[in-house]
């Protein structure tokens, strides 16, 4: 889905006052459901979540953090809900043999670094992961899942939006109310500092971390950009915030003819490939996107498409470190 714009206008907006009992209720429902008590796995479990719906970062914070892991000798594997895809699991991913739509876009980013087990059982993916010869799970996603107990879980904010209007879905972007949230959380992972005049958004959230005595690992999305510099491109994504996908680019050295924007995960159809081909074609530039959206990308096509990866920088890699050796109470 695309984010309505209403979710970051203030809790008085009109939209949002009118949905607002809604939001209580959804808000409620899933804040009792985060208090229930988990299973635990039989190796540590590191959770990367959000508070609210849509990307904030999960996928490349997971990623960072299962480098981390194998740097002090651990061998991490990754568990995914495998949104979009339409295999319950628990499954063993295979890039060989499936596609993202048999387990959704994310797990076949996550299996370049780390086996991937996709599972809406998360008590059951656990137990896959550890038969795959894994001694930490890294969840990509599942902070208001209670099912599989986690030994320290991290929220990944994104510093241009926060938590938006503060207001529970649909009223606004948090799953849960920010107060019934905190206590489940060990830290939060607060990446870039948003637009000129947006970072305070992600000050507000960092601030309210801190007053709990909880660490903010301050990191930002670094372009790995030798496939674009230099190229004049049509920039198109589907993910939460495509504009920073957009900024990237331009990062990264790309000249950027024109961008067009899609909801998070959209399934790429003949129709948009043919605009997007048309477009190019018409500007004379080269079709240029992130990761995620190529994988949803039909081969042929895909071919002719520039990639923009992107990894997770974290500003103090040492304090990192120290918290996920004390989270999961694990040695060096």
């Amino acid at each position: 889905m695309r984010p309505p714009r209403f979710w970051q206008d203030g809790p008085d907006h009109p939209a949002a006052r009118l949905l607002a009992p809604l939001g209580r209720a959804y808000g409620r429902h899933t804040a009792a459901r985060m208090d229930r008590p988990g299973a635990r796995a039989e190796c540590p479990v590191l959770c990367l979540g959000n508070f609210t719906l849509g990307g904030a970062g999960k996928t490349p914070s997971a990623i960072a953090l299962a480098a981390l892991l194998r740097d002090l000798g651990r061998t991490p594997a990754f568990l995914s809900r495998g949104y979009g895809g339409r295999l319950p699991g628990p499954v063993l991913v295979d890039p060989a043999r499936h596609g993202w739509r048999d387990v959704g876009d994310e797990p076949l980013l996550l299996a370049r670094h780390a086996p991937v087990v996709v599972a809406r059982d998360r008590v059951a993916g656990a137990r896959l992961c550890v038969a795959a010869g894994a001694d930490v799970v890294v969840m990509d996603d599942g902070l208001q899942n209670p099912t599989l107990a986690k030994d320290l879980a991290l929220a990944v904010v994104d510093a241009g939006v926060g938590t938006g209007n503060g207001l529970a879905f649909p009223a606004g972007p948090l799953r849960a109310p920010l107060a019934r949230q905190w206590p489940h959380v060990g830290g939060l992972v607060l990446i870039g500092e948003g637009r000129a005049g947006e970072s305070a958004a992600g000050e507000a959230v960092a601030a309210q971390a801190l007053a709990r005595g909880l660490p903010v690992l301050r990191a930002r999305l670094v372009p790995e950009g030798a496939a674009v510099a230099g190229r004049r491109v049509l920039a198109f994504a589907g993910i939460g915030r495509p504009e920073k996908v957009f900024a990237s680019l331009r990062e990264a050295g790309a000249e950027i003819a024109a961008t067009r924007s899609f909801p998070d995960h959209h399934p790429y159809r003949d129709a948009d490939l043919a605009r997007l081909a048309a477009e190019a074609d018409r500007l004379g530039a080269e079709l240029a996107t992130t990761e995620k959206d190529h994988v949803r990308l039909p081969e042929a096509f895909a071919a002719r498409v520039r990639v923009l990866p992107v990894r997770l920088a974290f500003a103090d890699p040492d304090g990192v470190r120290a918290r996920v050796l004390a989270g999961l109470r694990i040695g060096p």
